[in-house]
């Protein structure tokens, strides 16, 4: 890339902000200047150590790429990989397996993605020194907050931040989520004392795994010190919402623990748990009347602020399905800054965020060329008379981190330390811009992904296949499914899927335990993650069928046309997001129904149904 170019785009922190840069943050930003100046030889090292570290696995020797570590190899000899054809090495290594198959350095453990493979999560083989990366990218968030805002040492983070289930493969490794790994890491219980990393929720609440209780105890803790929060935050912008959800239908009780300074015995028994929240808790009465003057108004707008006053940002995701939040967020709290710090998956963390102070739809992360060797497969809109892609033409194509163009979407490709090698992503980034030569990434969408509240993902695919199986309740009452289409409601907390049915039918009377059935049925039908996210960590609320007057479907369709649509072309959406459309579908609702209980779901079931199936 020219370097005029680079320069034209770049955007330097006004050195009004750069005030109280102490030595650590100096450190930080020195490392970021360093490696976003020297992308292109910062990559070369790290793919020439990936290649030179690993080049006895089976994986490397199956593409006779033993012993070379030039790029042009690399790139002629290995093919772009999905995570389907990577499934039996990573079955082998989760029996047993321990031969050096992927990476020369034993797997430690594996981690869950919220993506899924056949239905179920997939399971990302990871190594010790991954957490050194982690921690490496966790430490650089704060520095770069620091040039934009002032004083943030002086008070505390208080910060939703939970474990989820974890088991184990037949070869006993453990598997779980990327973060249930960080938070149960020495490098998190026992990182050194640093005034950014003081959190309001002792470690005992945040390693419960009784969310129930984590969540209580963290509110209350989070209460206790509401004179001390300057920062409130979660993963998502969703599990955010979901504790405002657990205020309002339990503050009363945490009032009453803070008037006496004592833990209910009917809301957390786990004893741990208890101790550790009594070293915080104290009796406070001023303290309790507030909370109950605030959370008894009609309204809760604003109630972040009233009960945290001294909040000066909101540290959640918000880019990709979890934009749909940020309007509730600005309603919750009085429209505090909403910020994006970084960006990263199960498969490896990826970037940061050097403008954090952005509006949510400005958000773009400088990936840290350190963390992975990254490639970017163009990602073009559908064209009826484009030639078809094929595998060859896709490789051909792929292109280095330093070359790609401002404007472009690309699907990311990346090549671990741990032993994943040119694998896609499946995230859709577009570049913005650049910061030195490092190019900055808008998350545009997750691949494929139609339906999101949470962590689930449901493409359409899936949720035709689940359509497919409740209609058949339908069968024998002589009713047919004419049309359908999908929402994710975010207007209740939680969230939850709304199907919208057109029917045909000849009798008068469908009875509502038939719809109910198919709302479960859909429910039952849907991946490992979905149901995990209902019955668990309670993250989505119940499937809600709503059918449509007849002649609906043919109104949404004159509806597109008179915006341009094709007549031709057109086709029903398998999911509407553009509020007219919504409205136009909710005004001809003539009947509602809820899936009346939770689908089945469990840990064991849920990480191994398709291993079982392969071994």
């Amino acid at each position: 890339m020219p370097r005029a170019k680079r320069e034209e785009s770049m955007e330097s922190v006004p050195e009004s902000l750069s005030f109280g840069t102490t030595e650590r943050d100096k450190k930080a930003l020195d490392f970021i200047e360093h490696v976003t100046i020297h992308v292109e030889e910062v990559q070369a090292q790290v793919l020439s150590e990936i290649l030179k570290r690993n080049a006895d696995t089976e994986y490397l020797q199956r593409y006779m790429l033993t012993g070379r570590t030039d790029r042009e190899s690399f790139k002629e000899q290995l093919p772009v990989i999905t995570y389907e054809d990577l499934q039996p090495d990573i079955l082998r290594i989760a029996n047993g397996d321990t031969s050096p198959i992927l990476s020369a350095h034993p797997v430690s453990e594996f981690l869950t993605s919220s993506g899924t493979s056949a239905g179920e999560r997939k399971i990302m083989p990871t190594i010790h020194e991954e957490l050194d990366r982690r921690t490496l990218l966790y430490s650089l968030l704060m520095p770069v907050m620091n040039q934009y805002m002032e004083g943030l040492h002086k008070g505390k983070g208080m910060y939703f931040l939970f474990v989820k289930s974890e088991t184990k493969t037949p070869g006993g490794l453990l598997a779980r989520p990327v973060l249930t790994s960080y938070y149960k890491s020495q490098h998190f219980r026992e990182r050194p004392y640093d005034p950014y990393n003081v959190y309001t929720s002792p470690i005992e609440a945040i390693l419960c795994s009784d969310s129930y209780q984590s969540m209580y105890c963290q509110l209350l803790c989070g209460l206790a010190q509401n004179h001390e929060v300057l920062r409130v935050g979660a993963v998502f912008a969703s599990g955010l919402l979901r504790a405002i959800r657990f205020l309002q239908e339990h503050w009363k009780s945490l009032c009453h623990d803070i008037r006496s300074g004592t833990v209910s015995n009917e809301e957390v028994t786990d004893p741990c748990l208890r101790d550790g929240v009594m070293k915080i808790l104290h009796p406070n009465s001023q303290l309790a009347d507030l909370i109950h003057t605030e959370c008894s108004r009609e309204s809760w707008q604003g109630i972040i602020t009233r009960l945290w006053p001294n909040a000066r940002y909101l540290d959640v995701i918000v880019t990709g399905a979890m934009a749909q939040y940020i309007q509730l967020l600005d309603f919750y709290s009085s429209g505090l800054p909403q910020v994006c710090t970084m960006y990263a998956s199960s498969e490896c963390y990826f970037g940061i965020n050097l403008k954090p102070m952005c509006k949510p739809s400005e958000v773009s992360y400088t990936l840290m060329p350190n963390m992975a060797f990254f490639e970017f497969l163009p990602v073009y809109r559908k064209n009826d008379d484009a030639a078809p892609v094929t595998a060859a033409t896709e490789q051909q194509e792929l292109v280095d981190l330093a070359d790609v163009t401002v404007g472009q979407e690309y699907e990311l490709v990346i090549t671990t330390y741990a032993g994943l090698y040119r694998y896609r992503v499946g995230d859709v980034l577009r570049v913005t811009g650049f910061h030195n030569a490092a190019p900055q990434f808008q998350f545009v969408c997750r691949k494929n992904v139609m339906l999101s509240i949470d962590a689930d993902k449901t493409d359409e695919e899936e949720l035709h296949n689940a359509v497919t199986n409740a209609v058949q309740y339908m069968e024998p009452l002589d009713a047919s499914l004419v049309e359908y289409t999908s929402y994710a409601d975010t207007s209740t907390i939680p969230g939850h899927y709304v199907l919208y049915w057109e029917l045909r039918t000849s009798t008068l009377h469908v009875p509502p335990s038939v719809f109910e059935d198919c709302c479960l049925t859909v429910e039952q039908s849907l991946n490992s993650v979905y149901r995990q996210c209902r019955v668990a960590d309670k993250s989505i609320g119940p499937l809600e069928i709503k059918v449509v007057e007849s002649g609906t479907f043919d109104k949404l369709m004159d509806y597109a046309i008179s915006r341009g649509a094709s007549i031709n072309q057109y086709k029903a959406p398998r999911c509407v997001k553009f509020a007219p459309m919504v409205d136009l579908l909710n005004s001809r609702v003539s009947a509602s129904y809820f899936s009346p209980k939770c689908p089945r779901w469990t840990p064991r079931r849920t990480q191994w149904g398709a291993m079982t199936r392969l071994t």
